[in-house]
């Protein structure tokens, strides 16, 4: 991966350029370096934590939440426990979503099938 603009970012994660500089700013994702010109640029390791962020969103935990998982990445290895329960308790969620989707798939798809 190479380094890339707030543009290619916003574009590459279908992220708003502003969210981007709002998740920087409430600490969500690390200070950007800039280049002498002022433009952020954002290394290998800043994407692969926006893919990270990205993908917590979609499974729906919220902004807050996100900062408090941040936080206590921050505070090191010490939370391992605790990080470990919270993705455990969003994948659970995520389970019981998919399984809600199934099930209105199939009511869909019965219903489609009267009419």
């Amino acid at each position: 991966m190479t380094d890339l603009t707030i543009t290619d970012v916003s574009k590459k994660y279908h992220l708003k350029p502003d969210t981007l500089r709002y998740y920087e700013r409430i600490g969500l994702i690390p200070a950007v370096p800039r280049k002498k010109n002022g433009n952020r640029y954002y290394n290998e390791g800043l994407q692969k934590w926006i893919e990270m962020i990205v993908c917590l969103r979609h499974s729906g935990i919220t902004v807050e939440a996100l900062v408090d998982y941040v936080k206590l990445i921050e505070q090191g290895d010490s939370t391992l426990q605790a990080r470990e329960d919270l993705l455990k308790e969003q994948l659970a969620l995520l389970e019981t979503k998919k399984k809600n989707f199934a099930n209105c798939k199939n009511k869909l798809n019965t219903y489609h099938n009267i009419w």
